[in-house]
């Protein structure tokens, strides 16, 4: 008897698991799926590439499964909610897959798509419904979706779905859904306004906590490259130059920012593509099918990809802008090392972003390794500037020394502007 079986699971399901092989739980799945076949409310904590997906997936196709009759029209009993529409997507794709073969109808929602076609989609009901927030809105505005037979609740990555500001349309949804129901809720990290959002959804919930909220994953080696704002194109170029064969994915901070140093990249001669919030939903899920296949090597991307993105093949994350929010940066990594492979992650760190690097490695309670140039001084007075303890980024001189190596020269750049506040992604 497999893992899978002794916690519940049936063995049709179980079946289909080895089929996808799947064969041994991981640490969130063995903590959350028997509490959720139980019927009990579930807070899971636990980092990105878990498997936190399967940690609910399973309960609820399970339980989809033990419901002989057809879900009504325009109903859902199953709602899975998921901050970005990459997210969605893969949600919904992993419980097809562990839905294929049985009457199970999954549908999915997001903006960007046709709501036309999705309330026509919708018109039949559906068994799990995976939706981002706002569409969903949308579509109770509409009248075309009634939560009313909702037995089932998950919200996946919660604490992105606060930072984005979904909190209000939070509070409205569960106005609108049953008492008696089951609820989920799975985060990476425990921001201080979890709190509320976790009385006003779950009941006498169990805590499964696998990892210290914000630990990276293990097998990401990490470093840091403290260089002038002017010279990361460069670098980025030049270390992207010595694994063209490999999958790298490039995060940005800005939609424009973003656009632009793909251009920059194609015009180099790599194969790149890009996503944020300025595209469309189709040409989002072109880049990422383009990169899943490797016909893309180089994918540059706002956090709209830090999550959702499961994609093995990802040797390489390139923190090319730091984020603003320091959890961010466990998420955008996290995207390699993915299904026991091993992977790297570069930060690119210039003088106006210290502040960003000492809120990570603080959230993080590690200090990342560096790999060029030292960390640059506090200024010690409006447009002085940027000093850097021992030499400069990328191979400049200590005081009174020799060359320190690890690399060429970069020029230095001027004092560091004022910060600007981020697009959203």
């Amino acid at each position: 008897m497999t893992q899978f079986e002794m916690m519940g699971l049936p063995e049709k399901l179980v079946g289909r698991l080895n089929e996808l092989g799947i064969t041994e739980p991981t640490p969130i799945q063995s903590h959350a799926i028997p509490i959720a076949l139980d019927g009990g409310d579930v807070m899971g904590l636990a980092q990105t590439g878990s498997g936190k997906t399967a940690a609910f997936g399973l309960p609820l196709v399970t339980q989809m499964l033990a419901i002989n009759s057809m879900p009504g029209p325009k109903t859902a009993r199953g709602l899975v909610l998921a901050p970005t529409r990459e997210l969605a997507k893969q949600i919904s794709d992993t419980l097809t897959q562990l839905a294929h073969k049985t009457p199970l109808k999954v549908a999915l929602v997001v903006g960007g798509a046709s709501i036309n076609m999705q309330i026509k989609r919708l018109q039949r009901g559906t068994d799990l419904l995976v939706a981002t927030p706002g569409r969903l809105i949308d579509l109770l505005d509409r009248r075309a979706l009634s939560l009313a037979d909702t037995s089932f609740l998950v919200l996946d990555e919660a604490d992105q779905m606060l930072d984005l500001g979904f909190i209000h349309a939070l509070r409205r949804i569960a106005s609108v859904l049953p008492a008696q129901r089951q609820t989920m809720l799975f985060s990476a990290t425990m921001p201080k306004q979890m709190n509320e959002l976790a009385q006003s959804y779950l009941k006498n919930p169990k805590r499964v906590e696998v990892n210290p909220p914000g630990k990276a994953v293990d097998r990401i080696v990490q470093s840091v490259h403290f260089i002038a704002k002017s010279e990361k194109t460069s670098l980025l170029i030049e270390l992207l130059d010595k694994h063209r064969d490999e999958l790298a994915l490039v995060f940005g901070r800005t939609k424009h920012g973003s656009e632009k140093l793909m251009k920059l990249l194609t015009a180099k001669g790599f194969v790149a593509g890009s996503i944020h919030g300025n595209k469309s939903q189709g040409q989002r899920d072109r880049a990422i099918a383009a990169f899943k296949a490797g016909e893309i090597k180089v994918l540059v991307a706002t956090d709209v990809a830090a999550r959702g993105l499961d994609i093995p093949a990802v040797r390489h994350v390139y923190n090319y802008d730091l984020p603003n929010v320091p959890e961010n940066y466990v998420h955008r990594i996290g995207r390699t090392a993915r299904a026991g492979a091993d992977g790297a992650a570069i930060a690119f760190c210039s003088p106006e972003e210290m502040d960003e690097l000492k809120a990570i490695q603080k959230a993080m309670k590690t200090s990342i390794p560096v790999a060029s140039g030292r960390p640059w001084e506090a200024l010690p007075t409006p447009g002085a500037k940027p000093k850097q303890r021992g030499g400069g980024p990328r191979g400049g001189k200590p005081s009174g020394g020799k060359p320190s190596g690890g690399g060429p020269r970069r020029r230095r750049n001027g004092p560091p502007r004022r910060k600007s506040a981020s697009k959203a992604a």
